[in-house]
């Protein structure tokens, strides 16, 4: 079992959904990314997805990819996110989950950003621009330093295609719930607990609902059907506004065993 899931399974052992915040890297300057990680931790985050600044995002919306352009304008590159996490690794104790994409990592050598990501406390990667069929490419070599290897599965994904990613992911499916790109949404489709039934009887391992969750009633909506969410855009904003209300509210939103 990786740690990814491990953490996941956790929590939703004792009652709770996971919750999972996006953060982007660099967005602020590096020297924001120890206090950010630190508290999220504390305020009882599940695992942290950090998001890896790229000049030509395919998923991303609005909120997201300027947060990444105000990252690159910082000068945030792949190895110096990875630097700076190793300077306070021992501090870490939700695993991280890199999002980023395929150059990046070759550029950087497949092995040795495993290796140094292990050393980050990264335990997951996400890179959403490279096809299932390419994984092989970086797959083995993250599967050496204990690193899972997330797949995205769409809500248009046919279902011999869902059947494939599932036993493809590793740490939990990313469950798209949305048709587009990232960002707040007021509505969601009226048949995703069909969608996320198909997802769960396909894989063993836990389904976590993200694209356009924002608030706490989308977390409650999710969790009814999903082993937990990520929230992204509206992390962002609350972390550029230095609005921890809102984060802690979607974090309680998860936090069902308490709730009553």
């Amino acid at each position: 079992m990786t740690a990814v899931t491990e953490a996941i399974l956790k929590v939703n052992a004792r009652g709770d959904k996971a919750f999972v915040p996006y953060i982007m890297a660099g967005d602020g300057g590096l020297e924001k990314l120890q206090p950010t990680i630190l508290r999220l931790q504390e305020l009882g985050v599940t695992a942290i997805e950090v998001g890896i600044p790229f000049s030509d995002p395919v998923a991303d919306g609005p909120t997201i990819e300027k947060a990444g352009k105000r990252a690159l304008a910082h000068g945030t590159t792949l190895r110096k996110v990875i630097e700076t996490l190793i300077t306070f690794a021992d501090e870490i104790t939700v695993p991280l989950v890199a999002m980023t994409y395929l150059n990046p990592i070759l550029a950087y050598g497949a092995e040795s950003f495993a290796a140094d990501a292990s050393r980050a406390g990264i335990r997951g990667v996400i890179i959403p621009d490279m096809p299932m069929e390419e994984m092989n490419i970086i797959h083995p070599t993250l599967k050496n330093s204990g690193i899972a290897l997330v797949q995205l599965i769409s809500l248009t994904s046919p279902a011999e295609r869902i059947t494939q990613l599932a036993s493809a992911s590793e740490g939990f499916i990313y469950a798209v719930t949305v048709n587009g790109i990232t960002g707040a949404r007021s509505s969601f489709a009226e048949n995703l607990a069909d969608h996320f039934n198909q997802l769960k009887a396909a894989s063993s391992i836990p389904v976590l609902a993200g694209f356009g969750i924002s608030t706490p009633e989308h977390v409650k909506q999710f969790g009814a059907f999903a082993d937990g969410v990520i929230v992204g855009s509206k992390i962002v904003d609350a972390l550029v506004n230095d609005d921890w209300a809102t984060i802690e509210a979607l974090i309680k939103a998860t936090q069902l065993s308490t709730s009553n």
